[in-house]
């Protein structure tokens, strides 16, 4: 069997690699490698292209962290056979043939607060407030808004296959009070996934406001996964 020695955390929507920034110390001093991958979030294959590439650099095996859409790029990326246990936080995980829009469709967009130019999607500082960062302070929201990367019109619409959570274990880190992806349909996919679930009272960005309970899903996910040595 193969020793989990790696945390490869992949990013969501008008975030970046920084988003863990609150997760990424605690991993070090615990003694594990790291890589936050930067999306491009200019397609999925590019997405997952970034997170191949940051697998190709790891020892052993990894568990492999998905925020937001995130879990999209993890829910294909990690049929890597380095890739030993998937964690989800407030993220999308499509089966196959499923897109965003897909699995948003029962739920109304609050697309008051988005900006579509020349393809990308720009998000207000209002919509920061309201559906990323309910719980985080004036500061961090400020952070987000200045620093956000826009993502491409066709992730909405871009449809996964081969999903990893059907061969490799799974967590889900339920943030109870999302503007962004609803709390009941988070709660669908990680039941669809079987996958062992948290719940945290917290706004879509988890990551930043409760760095515990996402720490010890990770923690839970090393202890649990193991997979044979690749040939």
């Amino acid at each position: 069997m193969s020793e989990v020695k790696s945390i490869v955390l992949v990013h969501g929507f008008w975030t970046d690699a920084s988003s863990y920034s609150q997760v990424i110390p605690t991993l070090l001093a615990e003694g594990y490698e790291v890589i936050a991958v930067q999306n491009p979030l200019t397609s999925l294959a590019d997405d997952v292209a970034a997170t191949k590439r940051a697998l190709a650099r790891i020892e052993g095996q990894c568990i492999l962290v998905g925020h937001s859409w995130g879990g999209m790029v993890i829910t294909q990326a990690g049929n890597d056979e380095r890739v030993s246990g998937l964690v989800y936080i407030a993220a999308l995980a499509p089966d196959a043939g499923e897109s965003m829009i897909d699995l948003m469709s029962k739920y109304e967009p609050k697309a008051e607060y988005f900006q579509e130019q020349e393809g990308f999607i720009w998000i207000s500082k209002e919509g920061v407030q309201k559906t990323l960062a309910g719980d985080l302070t004036a500061e961090q929201s400020a952070l987000i808004y200045a620093t956000q990367t826009a993502p491409s019109t066709s992730l909405l619409q871009v449809k996964g296959d081969s999903p990893a959570w059907r061969n490799k274990p799974s967590w889900y880190v339920v943030a109870n009070n999302d503007q962004a992806v609803p709390p009941e349909l988070q709660r669908e996919l990680s039941k669809r996934m079987a996958a062992t679930t948290t719940v945290v009272e917290s706004s879509h960005a988890a990551i930043i406001s409760h760095p515990k309970e996402v720490l010890d899903a990770i923690r839970e996910a090393v202890t649990n996964s193991s997979t044979s040595s690749p040939a």
